[in-house]
């Protein structure tokens, strides 16, 4: 058995950055215009940054969805108690409902729905396509930043 010297070994030295540039694979996958927006820092301080970053994110994303969830539930509660008391008054016969004027109105509601959100899709494609050219850009900031953020939701 050979025992080696650590003065005769040599370590290379890898920048991911310049790695990034000169491999093909690397414009293949994620585009030829990937890297430059955060280029200027290391590698390091890019995934810290993006996962301090992700990490408040999902933080604040988990309390604010606790406070939805709490606000649609005692929507919902209130909806099924005003809904109950309609149907005990209306079987009483203290009010009269016109379910055909209800039925209508609703099939208006959906209808103008439907014209609505066919007007966003070209909106929301835009958007979509904005977002993957950021990532594109900034992958290692932008990997850090969901490592951070599922962190984030788990605390």
């Amino acid at each position: 058995m050979q025992e080696h010297d650590s003065d005769d070994d040599s370590y290379e030295v890898l920048d991911l950055t310049e790695y990034a540039r000169r491999h093909h694979w690397w414009n293949r996958v994620f585009g030829r215009t990937s890297g430059p927006v955060v280029e200027k820092y290391s590698v390091a301080t890019q995934i810290v940054m993006g996962g301090v970053t992700g990490w408040c994110a999902g933080f604040l994303f988990q309390k604010v969805g606790k406070l939805a969830a709490t606000a649609v539930g005692g929507g919902f509660l209130l909806l099924q108690v005003c809904s109950i008391s309609c149907f005990i008054a209306s079987h009483s016969g203290y009010v009269q409902v016109d379910w055909k004027r209800v039925e209508k109105d609703v099939n208006k509601a959906k209808k103008q729905l439907k014209k609505r959100a066919n007007k966003a899709a070209p909106e929301i494609n835009t958007l979509i396509e904005e977002s993957t050219e950021f990532l594109k850009q900034n992958i290692v900031v932008s990997s850090g930043f969901v490592g951070g953020f599922l962190l984030g939701l788990a605390s």
